[in-house]
């Protein structure tokens, strides 16, 4: 393989290629295809596709997030992401930056809910000395659990107490972080709205809740390998090392070369990871006696 057969691959796989997403089904397909993207590029470069990318349909001067506000371009392939979030054809996860939306397939979902989501979701948020959870953050969950989906807005309104946005904006993050919460629609008026992730995507959590963490790791790495094609180990570490501990994924990688899922490949002077190629299984036929 050489670098410029990597490129082009990945570039059809991304949509990268010219062929850019524009309906909610181009969206579905292409999501479920990559198994995961980013809404936009990020600094230092993360090796995932991104949702503006596919939108525009090639990697030249795409938009950051920070500047996505005054890029039209930005602004239509966000009215899409948020029809793809209302018909479930995604789900957001957190990952680097909330204001990068991390969009999972709805066949990875579960497996990245088992390794980031609650073990117990029945179970409300509780504040205390050992809690990842503020007094704030339950407030707040207790209040979509009963009036979900609810805007940001509307959310503020009801927490009270003179609470500023960027406190309401803290406890969400709390809370999107353990995925007890997911965006499901937003508006220009009323912002992003939220609704307990249980009751939008109850099949999906109960799936992750079931899952071993050591099976959700091993799908997600082949999903992403098929993704990427080809990356050196580093590469898939430094993406997987942002919700699982990199000795784990380094376990992970290991556990799939033993099993020859993965295998190496060599571009110059470097070896890459890449989902090894399917084997025919080996099929016993009769000898047939030649005719003399």
């Amino acid at each position: 393989m050489t670098e410029q057969e990597l490129l082009d691959a990945r570039a059809v796989k991304w949509r990268l290629d010219g062929q850019p997403v524009r309906t909610l089904e181009d969206a579905r397909a292409f999501i479920e295809s990559v198994g995961f993207c980013l809404m936009y590029p990020t600094r230092p470069s993360v090796l995932a596709p991104t949702f503006i990318g596919a939108w525009v349909g090639e990697d030249d001067r795409l938009p950051m997030q920070q500047h996505a506000y005054s890029d039209l371009r930005a602004k239509e392939a966000n009215e899409l992401m948020v029809r793809v979030l209302r018909a479930k054809a995604a789900y957001e996860a957190p990952l680097i930056d909330e204001n990068n939306p991390f969009l999972v397939s709805p066949a990875a979902f579960p497996f990245f809910y088992a390794l980031v989501g609650e073990r117990n979701p029945k179970v409300a948020p509780k504040a205390g000395p050992r809690s990842a959870y503020s007094p704030l953050a339950c407030d707040a969950f207790q209040i979509i659990r009963r009036m979900g989906p609810i805007s940001k807005r509307k959310l503020l309104e009801l927490l009270g107490g003179g609470l500023s946005t960027a406190g309401s904006d803290r406890a969400l993050a709390e809370l999107f972080a353990k995925l007890r919460i997911t965006r499901v629609d937003y508006t220009e008026e009323e912002g992003s709205v939220w609704d307990e992730l249980t009751r939008w995507a109850p099949d999906k959590v109960w799936e992750g809740v079931s899952a071993s963490m050591g099976q959700a790791l091993s799908a997600l790495l082949s999903k992403y390998m098929d993704c990427v094609v080809a990356a050196e180990q580093e590469e898939v570490e430094n993406f997987f090392s942002v919700f699982v501990p990199r000795s784990k994924a380094r376990e992970g990688i290991k556990a799939l070369l033993a099993a020859r899922e993965l295998g190496y490949v060599h571009m110059g002077s470097r070896t890459l990871l890449q989902v090894a190629p399917r084997r025919e299984p080996f099929v016993l036929r009769p000898r047939v006696e030649r005719v003399r």
